[in-house]
């Protein structure tokens, strides 16, 4: 069984979900340089989205496969 993502997690995932996002509107709303607050980082290294198309500042982020499923996942436990 896969680990629960965190609520950071969770929210990040609605975000990107909730309407197209850009790589800049990602960068400009979730960039870190706090090691405890790694949310985009870490929903790369997980597989939970993905770039595409487009230039490097106006590509697409969207959630892959594995990403929609772990919504999902939390909205049913809620």
């Amino acid at each position: 069984m896969e680990a629960q993502p965190s609520l950071i997690m969770v929210q990040f995932l609605q975000w990107v979900a909730d309407r197209p996002r850009t790589y800049a509107e990602v960068m400009d709303a979730w960039r870190s340089s706090c090691p405890r607050f790694p949310v985009w980082e870490d929903a790369r290294a997980e597989g939970l989205v993905r770039q595409a198309g487009g230039e490097q500042g106006k590509r697409r982020v969207e959630l892959t496969e594995r990403g929609r499923l772990a919504l999902e996942r939390a909205a049913a436990r809620v």
